[in-house]
């Protein structure tokens, strides 16, 4: 019984990290909860009325969310100069209260200064948010200037009770994050194995349901991939460990990536396309049952299993393990491989690869193993990781900042916009009421959060207005069932936030549906609650979507397409460089720093993908163009899968005992780098009329070198700048570019 205990709560816990890698939305719900709670607790028990404890939450609130460094000593600094900046905004608000204008005014320019201070940093962006929360804050409880006193002090209990909360009671160290992000990409990628054991077992109907939860369990752990990613350098213990795990996770991703894609060649009747993996609701190749023997298929679906078990267990230790182990790893020498079709012994060599990638990411993450029941397969695998991690050395300087100045930068335009139309939001929200128009700045200010053009803040705005009208309907029936019980609504107040906060990297429409059910019942307390009030959000709403968009489209603006195309010069300029580089080393070439190149790749795809959201969203009424779209960003997913692939294939030349560089790969691959910078200048300047090469195929480029056939890795390699060839010659008919064929 106690066995069985453990297993469920560790499936439990794999499926909490899986979904929330590195419980970074758990943690922020808990803390921001908390912070509240406490700070309830302390003013309640010192006798403070309704408005100081809804004054106190919402400053908990405001000092929990705001701060957004990694390092404690960095927090820690914010948070002593949040105080201050709200004691400030706090009094300003209660003593312009009386003085409309001059107020209004007041507002404005404070919402220009915390934006433009972002500019600054996550210290910048904090004590901006603070301010302007704050500020909010005086608005909503109504704060005049003989409440000051009452209002300070339950600031200062709101950001002691922060501090507490943050630094005692849900402590997070970014070595801590850093290891829940590793668990998460272990759950992710046991799931992913899960799905393609599935798409092997999956009939005629239901092959497409399999793809695409293949396809949902790669992205997934390409996203936690690029979360550990961005946590690396804080922590771990220096540069030389942070890069072996960058690249033991990049090596387990691109295994189980490679694997997937073989499965379903497999199991298809022709080779299946990578573009099949990357281009959401694609249909499955004809399906057919793989092809081979039975026994080789029943082989197959146990190593596949196994392979689930391996990362599962990856911090377990036996001889059955061990045993398991050593046979996937066998699948990497030839005469280890059962009797199948070509297509089915490359999904066991796949198989190999992927437990060796495994292997390493369970060294690198737990140091040295248990090597007594070693085969001579094993052996030469941990040979392989330890030569490779030997030759591993720490460098590469950041680029310096080149974001362009005045009111070309990113954030001095934001400014301007949320300053403008902040004003509209002001005027047009006093129409409405003269009571309530801070909900339409509100509005608007927080559409340009994370936003950098028109489309998205037109997105955003959508979302918030959806999320607020049925957020109405549920402040309505909480308020009814609430009535005047003050704790029962502190408690449904607690629970809206921490959903609020741990939906809200999911669904902003969520997010908002959370937010306005939560202001129900804040009226409530306040005993200003009515039908009206909340029609009136959602009208005010409305009218601050409506004033962040005119602004966003009228005032230095940013349209969809010219930022869409600024980050695809981005993706193909990033795609050129790890590409060269990869061929680079290849050829015989000095080693280069592929891995961050690698990295710098994928950062660049998520912005275009996250740029590209308006034209993909499904409101949209350009249908084609939102086909277009999905259609260049699934081909520049597949562009960078064989990228990362041939950058992996590289890092492995100076230690790999079976792979040789060969010269002639600069050559054969020169045309298809030509091809992604001839596409970026196109992309970027449409009068550039140069296109786009065709020809023979490159491994026919190579020459058959006397009728000598290339190894098993050299032909991975081949397939790879082949497919790579192959997908952006594909990306220029969409992208307008010409494509000069053979002959003419």
């Amino acid at each position: 019984m106690r066995g069985a205990g453990r297993l469920v709560r560790a499936r439990l816990r794999d499926r909490l990290a899986a979904s929330d890698p590195g419980l970074l939305r758990l943690t922020a719900g808990l803390r921001t909860v908390g912070a509240i709670a406490l700070t309830l607790a302390v003013l309640g028990s010192l006798g403070s009325d309704v408005t100081r404890l809804v004054a106190g939450a919402m400053a908990a609130m405001a000092a929990t969310f705001a701060i957004r460094e990694r390092q404690r000593g960095a927090q820690a600094r914010t948070l002593a100069l949040g105080l201050p900046v709200a004691l400030v905004s706090v009094s300003v608000g209660a003593v312009l209260s009386e003085r409309v204008v001059l107020g209004d005014v007041f507002f404005v320019v404070l919402i220009f200064c915390a934006v433009y201070g972002r500019r600054f940093g996550d210290r910048g962006t904090a004590l901006g948010l603070i301010g302007f929360q704050v500020y909010f804050l005086s608005l909503f409880v109504g704060a005049s200037a003989g409440q000051l006193p009452g209002l300070w002090a339950a600031l200062a209990v709101a950001f002691g009770c922060s501090a507490l909360v943050r630094f005692a009671v849900v402590p997070v160290t970014p070595a801590g994050v850093l290891e829940r992000l590793r668990q998460a990409f272990r759950a992710r990628l046991a799931q992913l194995v899960s799905a393609q054991l599935a798409l092997l077992d999956a009939g005629p109907e239901e092959v497409d349901k399999a793809l695409e939860d293949v396809r949902t369990g790669t992205a997934r752990l390409h996203e936690t991939a690029l979360m550990i990613q961005t946590r690396l350098e804080e922590g771990t213990p220096d540069q030389s460990t942070a890069r072996l795990v960058q690249r033991r996770v990049a090596d387990a991703e691109i295994a189980a990536e490679r694997l997937g894609l073989l499965l379903l060649s497999a199991r298809s009747a022709e080779r299946a396309d990578t573009l099949t993996l990357h281009l959401p609701g694609a249909p499955a190749p004809r399906a057919v049952r793989p092809a081979g023997p039975d026994e080789a298929t029943a082989l197959l679906r146990r190593d596949l299993s196994a392979l689930r078990a391996l990362v599962v267990r990856t911090g377990a230790a036996g001889t059955a393990l061990a045993h398991v182990r050593n046979r996937l790893l066998g699948y990497r020498d030839e005469e280890n491989l059962p009797p199948a079709s070509p297509a089915v012994r490359d999904v066991f060599r796949a198989v190999g690869e992927a437990a060796r990638a495994v292997m390493g990411l369970r060294v690198a993450l737990e140091g040295p193993q248990d090597e007594s029941d070693d085969t001579p397969a094993t052996t030469r695998s941990r040979e392989e990781l330890d030569a490779e991690d030997a030759a591993i050395d720490a460098g590469g300087e950041s680029a310096p900042d080149e974001s362009p100045g005045g009111l070309r930068r990113p954030t001095t335009r934001a400014a301007v916009q949320v300053a403008v139309g902040s004003t509209l939001a002001i005027v047009g929200g006093e129409l409405l009421s003269t009571d309530r128009w801070y909900w339409a700045v509100l509005t608007c200010w927080i559409v340009f959060l994370n936003t950098a053009s028109t489309g998205e803040i037109l997105v955003k705005g959508y979302r918030r207005l959806l999320g607020t009208v049925f957020g109405v309907v549920a402040g309505i029936v909480l308020a009814g069932l609430v009535g005047g019980h003050t704790l029962t609504a502190f408690v449904l107040v607690l629970v809206l936030i921490f959903a609020m906060f741990y939906t809200a990297p999911l669904s902003y429409t969520l997010m908002s549906f959370f937010v306005t059910a939560m202001l129900g019942l804040l009226y409530t307390l306040l005993h200003t609650y009515s039908w009206e009030v909340l029609v009136l959000r959602v009208e005010e709403t409305a009218l601050g979507a409506a004033c962040g968009v005119v602004a966003a489209a009228l005032v230095l603006p940013v349209n969809t397409d010219r930022r869409t195309n600024e980050l695809l010069v981005t993706v193909l300029e990033r795609l050129a460089e790890v590409s060269e580089a990869a061929v680079g080393q290849l050829s015989g070439g000095p080693a280069d720093e592929l891995l961050d190149k690698a990295r710098e790749l994928d950062q660049a795809l998520g912005d275009l993908r996250a740029a590209t959201q308006p034209l993909t969203h499904p409101v949209t009424p350009l249908r084609a163009r939102r086909t277009t779209a999905r259609y260049v960003v699934a081909l520049l997913e597949t562009c960078a899968y064989h990228a990362r692939s041939l950058a992996a294939t590289a890092e492995l030349l100076p230690t790999h005992p079976s792979i040789a560089a060969d010269p002639r790969l600069r050559g054969a691959a020169g045309r298809t780098v030509r091809n992604i910078r001839t596409i970026a200048a196109r992309v970027a300047d449409e009068d550039v009329t140069v296109p786009v090469e065709t020809g023979a195929s490159i491994a026919s480029l190579l020459g058959d070198d006397g009728g000598v056939r290339y190894g098993r890795v050299t032909d991975r390699v081949l397939r790879h700048l082949e497919r790579l060839d192959e997908a952006v010659v594909g990306l220029a008919r969409p992208l307008g570019v010409p494509v000069k064929t053979p002959g003419r």
